[in-house]
C-alpha cells in the first residue's frame, strides 16, 4: 500500500491534482530536454512510478464530490511497469510527452478514453481491452515492442497519426479481430513491421493517408476478411512489403491514388474482395503482382501506368470502369476514346495465359454503356487469344473464321468476300467462252450467273451443269470457286451460330 509520506513531490502534486482532473505539467520549456526521446536522463524532479499511476485509476482518492477526476500527466518519466489488465479504470487517462521505461499492460481492461500522445513507450498490449472512448497514440513513439489490439473493442477512434511504431518482430500493430465503432486514423503514419488487421471491423474505415509501412520481410498491410465502410492508402502511401486484403468487404471507397506498393511477389492481394468504389492510380507501377481474382467492384477507376506487367483477373467484376488519367467530361456513360478499347484489352492481356471471363467482363460493359461495336471487338481480341491455345488443324479453321467472318463479329466480311470472289470469276469466265454440257439444251451463258452458281453451295441456278471449260485453267478457276463457296458458306453459319449462342 503506497502511503503519501513516501512519495516523491511530483507524485503528491499528481495524487492531489487527480480528484479534480488538473493536468500537471513536468516540462522545462526547452524543446530538446523536454524530448521524450532523452527522457531516460530526466531526474527525480520528472519521475512518477508506475504504481502511484496505477493506484490513482484503480480508484484512489478519487472522492471529492463536484469533480470528476481524471490522471492527465504531461513531461514525466513513468518507472516500472504499469499493469493494468484486467482492471475496471472508470477515470479517463492522459499520458502527453512522457517517457515509460516498460510496456504499458491493459490486456483485458475496460477503461475509458486513453490518450497517449508525444510519447516515447516500449510497446502497449491492449489484448481484449473495452475501451470505452477513444485509444489516442498521435505522435508517439513505440520502440521495443508492437502495438497489441487483438480482440479489443473500441467505442471511439485509435488515432496513430504521425506515430512511429517498431519492434523486433514481424508485427509492428497485431488487430486481428479489432471492432471499432469509429476508425483508424494513421495518417503518416510509420512502422518497422507489419500492420495486421484479420477480420477487423472497423465502422469508420481505415485512414493511412501518407503512411508508411516496413515489412519487407513479408506483408506490410495484412486485412484480410476485414470489414470498413472505407479504407484510404493515398497521398504518397507506401507499403515495402505487400498489401493483402483477401476476402475483405469495404461498402465504400477503397483508393491507392498517389501510393507505391513495393511488394515483392503478390504486392497487392484482393481476391475475393467486394468494394463499392475502387481507385486504383498508384504513383508508379508496382514491382510484384496484383491479385484480382473473384474481386467485386461497383466502380472502378485506374492508370494505364499504374499496373504491374502481371494481373490476375479471372473473375473480376466491375459495374463501371474507367481510366482515371483521361477522364471525360460527359461522365461515365460518355463514348470511351477511340483506343480505349485497345488500352483495356492491352490490359486484359496482362493476365498470364488464356482465360476468357476477362474479355467477357469487359464486352459486358461495353454493352452495358450502348458499345456494341466496341463489345465485338473485345470477343474477336478473345478469340485470337484463344486461338493460340488450339491445336494446328483448329488454328488454320481458326484463321479462316477470323479472315472471313471475324468469328462471326464482323459478318460484314463475308458479303466482302462474296464480291471479290464473284468479280473474279465473271471477269475471268467472260474471257472466253465455254462448251455446253449437251448441245441446243439449257439456258444461255452468262458469266455471273454462271460464277454466282459455282459460289452458292445449296441449290443451283442452271449454269454450273450445263457447261465445262476445255481451257483446262478456267476449269480449276471454276472448282476453286466452288471450294472457297463451300468454306465460305460454312464459315458464315459457324459465325452465326457462334453469335447466336453468345446472344
Amino acid at each position: 500500500m503506497l502511503s503519501y509520506d513516501e512519495m516523491t513531490p511530483p507524485e503528491r502534486e499528481l495524487w492531489d491534482a487527480f480528484p479534480e482532473g488538473r493536468r500537471i505539467d513536468l516540462r522545462t520549456g526547452v524543446p530538446d530536454a523536454d524530448a521524450p526521446a532523452a527522457g531516460d536522463r530526466w531526474g527525480p524532479d520528472r519521475t512518477v512510478r508506475a504504481a502511484v499511476v496505477a493506484t490513482l485509476l484503480l480508484g484512489a482518492n478519487e472522492d471529492r464530490s463536484g469533480t470528476v477526476a481524471a490522471l492527465r500527466l504531461t513531461g514525466a518519466r513513468i518507472t516500472g511497469r504499469l499493469d493494468l489488465s484486467g482492471a475496471e479504470i472508470c477515470h479517463t487517462f492522459l499520458l502527453q510527452g512522457c517517457r515509460l521505461d516498460e510496456a504499458v499492460q491493459l490486456h483485458g481492461a475496460t477503461t475509458r478514453t486513453i490518450e497517449i500522445s508525444d510519447s516515447w513507450v516500449p510497446g502497449i498490449n491492449a489484448e481484449l481491452a473495452r475501451i470505452e472512448g477513444d485509444l489516442d497514440l498521435r505522435r508517439s513513439t513505440l520502440e521495443g515492442g508492437s502495438l497489441k489490439l487483438v480482440n479489443a473493442r473500441i467505442a471511439g477512434n485509435l488515432v496513430i497519426s504521425d506515430a512511429r511504431i517498431s519492434g523486433p518482430e514481424e508485427w509492428a500493430v497485431r488487430a486481428g479481430g479489432l471492432v471499432l465503432d469509429g476508425g483508424v486514423f494513421g495518417q503518416r503514419l510509420t512502422t518497422q513491421g507489419g500492420l495486421r488487421l484479420p477480420g477487423a471491423q472497423l465502422l469508420s474505415g481505415l485512414f493511412l493517408q501518407g503512411a508508411r509501412l516496413g515489412n519487407t520481410a513479408g506483408v506490410a498491410l495484412a486485412a484480410g476478411s476485414m470489414a470498413a465502410s472505407t479504407v484510404d492508402c493515398s497521398q504518397g502511401f507506401t507499403a515495402q512489403g505487400g498489401v493483402l486484403l483477401r476476402r475483405a468487404r469495404i461498402e465504400g471507397l477503397l483508393t491507392f491514388e498517389g501510393a507505391h506498393l513495393n511488394g515483392d511477389g503478390v504486392a497487392l492481394d484482393c481476391v475475393s474482395m467486394h468494394v463499392g468504389d475502387f481507385d486504383y492510380r498508384t504513383a508508379a507501377p508496382l514491382s510484384g503482382l496484383v491479385d484480382l481474382r473473384s474481386a467485386q467492384a461497383t466502380w472502378c477507376q485506374d492508370s494505364e501506368q499504374s499496373w504491374p506487367k502481371k494481373v490476375l483477373l479471372e473473375g473480376f467484376t466491375y459495374g463501371s470502369i474507367r481510366f482515371g488519367d483521361a477522364p471525360s467530361a460527359a461522365g461515365d456513360d460518355a463514348p470511351p476514346a477511340r483506343d480505349d478499347v485497345a488500352r483495356r484489352l492491352a490490359w486484359v492481356r496482362r493476365n498470364p495465359g488464356y482465360v476468357p471471363q476477362p474479355y467477357e467482363q469487359l464486352a459486358g460493359w461495353y454493352r452495358q454503356i450502348g458499345h456494341d461495336n466496341d463489345a465485338r471487338r473485345v470477343l474477336l481480341a478473345k478469340q485470337r487469344h484463344r486461338r493460340l491455345t488450339l491445336s494446328p488443324p483448329a488454328r488454320v479453321w481458326g484463321h479462316l473464321l477470323d479472315v472471313t467472318v471475324g468469328y462471326g463479329y464482323r459478318p460484314w466480311l463475308a458479303g466482302v468476300w462474296l464480291l471479290a470472289l464473284t468479280l473474279l470469276g465473271t471477269l475471268a469466265f467472260s474471257t472466253h467462252s465455254p462448251s455446253p454440257v449437251k448441245r441446243d439444251e439449257g439456258s444461255p451463258f452468262q458469266p455471273l450467273i454462271y460464277t454466282l452458281d459455282l459460289l452458292i453451295p445449296l441449290g443451283g441456278l442452271g449454269q454450273r451443269t450445263g457447261w465445262y471449260w476445255p481451257n483446262s485453267s478456267l476449269q480449276w478457276l471454276a472448282y476453286l470457286l466452288i471450294a472457297f463457296g463451300w468454306m465460305l458458306t460454312t464459315a458464315i453459319i459457324a459465325g452465326i451460330t457462334r453469335t447466336l449462342q453468345k446472344n
